[in-house]
């Protein structure tokens, strides 16, 4: 990219609604926020400053749980399969890879772009690694990484979508895929799938402390088959000191359990520092309330986004909190703010960004949306306005040139040249 199609970087954004509802000139330095100060209506600015004029701005969209390589975005439609069971699913993906035209790396970047014009500013993918694929996909996911690293960071999880076990050779791909540049490894339903929980915690757990990276399974067994997992799972952590490292996606039987079951797993939970993903699923769905109250973090993502295994998705975070306000039940502005929460400082905090958040210090990953408040943009999910990454403006725009910081006639809310299309990849 030359110097002159370079993004650009604004000085200041002024006039800035912050989530705790001040309104704030908040000034940037070197890709960071260096200070925040209260607005002054008409206080001269520096040049390149940005006016917000009182719009929402929040630290960048963080989606805790995506399949970049799974994603039918950027081909064709494809018709949905409907599917009974897992390894129904699991087959029915397999199939399609033979069929699909566009390239792993291709449709992964379109989805990242997407992700992008929404104001998402880091994302965790899983990436299948298993005997069919081997290492490829992770591969095409390591160049995307590289191309977005300006844009979007980026969180690999070595997925082993045929199991760990059951798969024969999976184990050593875990491996080298980790050695290869992954960040965490992944696992699926020690029991509903592999049927041997120690065999495939033991083989998960191994690999993370050897390389010295994270974890994050997909556990889908419900009833109290998941919560022993999880208790199980809670253990291991604790006795590796890996808390605040350890994710479990999904974890379906904390939303199937009585309460003192549910109790019971989560103060293990909490106790270990083991974070819980969910997507706001169509069945059932983590309490967030209640987790929290145990001290357990619960954060979101987008899982499947217009993939085989499911035709949904938009890859908009604001509408993922709206999805799972909805689902759990969350109404009032406190619990609004709650469901904003994990998709912003839960989701960055259980993916370990520690310079995350609108203070002086933290990275100017920033979105401006069109939005008075925070209950606001999740209960209407507004359209996004300004998207920096690392200080510079990266969207709402989809695609690879940038705008000049001059003034335009932008509507209503950002006088710059920033434009206001929306997020089409």
């Amino acid at each position: 990219m030359s110097e002159a199609s370079a993004p650009p970087r604004p000085t200041a954004l002024l006039g800035a609604t912050l989530p705790d509802g001040r309104t704030a000139d908040v000034h940037l330095a070197d890709g960071r926020v260096s200070t925040v100060e209260p607005h002054v209506p008409g206080r001269p600015a520096r040049p390149g400053a940005l006016d917000l004029g009182g719009a929402l701005l929040l630290p960048a969209l963080v989606d805790g749980h995506a399949h970049l390589d799974k994603t039918l975005l950027g081909a064709p439609w494809r018709p949905h399969r409907a599917t009974v069971t897992l390894q129904e699913q699991i087959e029915a993906e397999r199939e399609s890879r033979h069929t699909e035209e566009v390239p792993v790396a291709e449709r992964a970047a379109a989805l990242a772009r997407r992700m992008v014009s929404l104001g998402t500013g880091h994302v965790r993918s899983h990436v299948d690694v298993d005997p069919d694929t081997g290492l490829d996909h992770l591969h095409a996911l390591l160049d995307v990484r590289e191309k977005f690293r300006d844009r979007l960071g980026i969180q690999l999880v070595a997925f082993p979508q045929s199991g760990v076990v059951a798969a024969p050779g999976v184990a050593d791909l875990l491996d080298a895929a980790l050695a290869d540049g992954a960040d965490l490894v992944g696992g699926l339903d020690p029991v509903g799938f592999d049927g041997d929980p120690d065999g495939q915690l033991d083989i998960v757990f191994g690999l993370a402390e050897r390389h010295g990276k994270g974890i994050d399974l997909h556990l889908h067994d419900g009833g109290e088959t998941g919560t022993a997992q999880l208790r199980d799972i809670a253990a291991r952590t604790a006795a590796l000191g890996l808390g605040g490292k350890v994710a479990v996606s999904h974890a379906y039987a904390l939303g199937a359990v009585d309460d003192a079951e549910l109790d019971r797993t989560a103060t293990a939970l909490a106790a270990a520092g083991v974070a819980i993903m969910t997507n706001g699923p169509s069945g059932p769905v983590p309490p967030v309330l209640r987790l929290r109250e145990h001290g357990v973090r619960v954060f979101a993502g987008s899982d499947n986004i217009r993939d085989t295994w499911w035709p949904y998705g938009t890859a908009d975070m604001l509408e993922r909190a709206t999805i799972i306000g909805l689902r759990t039940g969350l109404m009032t502005d406190p619990e609004l703010s709650v469901a904003a929460s994990l998709v912003t400082g839960e989701a960055a905090a259980a993916l370990g960004l520690t310079d995350y958040g609108i203070a002086p210090g933290a990275r100017a990953d920033l979105v401006a949306v069109a939005a008075g408040s925070v209950p606001e943009a999740v209960a209407a999910h507004p359209r996004r306005l300004l998207v920096l990454h690392a200080g510079k403006v990266v969207g709402p725009f989809a695609d690879d040139t940038y705008p000049a910081l001059v003034p335009s006639a932008v509507p209503s809310v950002v006088p710059s040249a920033v434009p206001s299309a929306g997020g089409a990849a």
